[in-house]
């Protein structure tokens, strides 16, 4: 099962607390809350590319499956991760004490970032 494509912002949850807990200023979380993201996704192989565009920030990714990589997270800060897929359909990573998981079911992907007690929940729909 292949990821690449475009994906839109469907819904998410816990936006807004799961930013404050990462240290992003509340102007931006405000800013960020109501932006319908695009994720653009290019696997090749174990190889992935991903960019978020959200408003007029862009976040580009790369890594490959099972090699550790320099990422940068949503608050800007750059932290190494080793990305493993399960099945063919989830990635899962961990890093400063924060896990996330991204399932592709279809033209759905649920993003869940977990920190702690605290989840953020993201739904995107390929367009």
């Amino acid at each position: 099962m292949s990821f690449s494509g475009k994906y839109q912002l469907q819904s998410q949850e816990n936006f807004e607390p799961f930013m404050r807990a990462l240290g992003l200023p509340e102007e931006e979380i405000q800013k960020g809350k109501d932006i319908k993201s695009i994720t653009e996704i290019v696997q090749d192989g174990k190889k992935f590319k991903i960019t978020v565009t959200a408003g007029s920030k862009v976040l580009k990714n790369e890594f490959t499956i099972g090699e550790e990589s320099e990422m940068e997270l949503m608050n800007g800060q750059k932290a190494k991760v080793v990305v493993q897929m399960e099945g063919n359909n989830k990635l899962i990573g961990e890093t400063k004490g924060m896990k996330s998981v991204t399932e592709l079911n279809g033209d759905i992907i649920t993003h869940t970032m977990t920190m702690g007690d605290l989840s953020l929940k993201r739904v995107s729909k390929r367009i």
